[in-house]
């Protein structure tokens, strides 16, 4: 059972719905596989809790303060 997992900001259930629709599909396509044998695991990351170039991504996003 093949899985795809991704990890990206909070989504709503729509974006979600239509994420998971459109991987599986993709992957059944290339890989050949029935689109039911697919899993797909959604984590959502706040801001806070992921860093890009050693700082906090909540902080990348603050507006200056001009």
């Amino acid at each position: 059972m093949p899985v795809i997992s991704v990890s990206g900001p909070k989504l709503s259930a729509e974006q979600k719905k239509e994420l998971i629709s459109e991987f599986t599909g993709v992957a059944s396509r290339v890989m050949g596989i029935p689109k039911e044998s697919f899993v797909v695991l959604i984590q959502e990351n706040p801001p806070e809790n992921v860093g890009v170039g050693g700082i906090p991504l909540a902080e990348r996003h603050k507006p200056s303060g001009c």
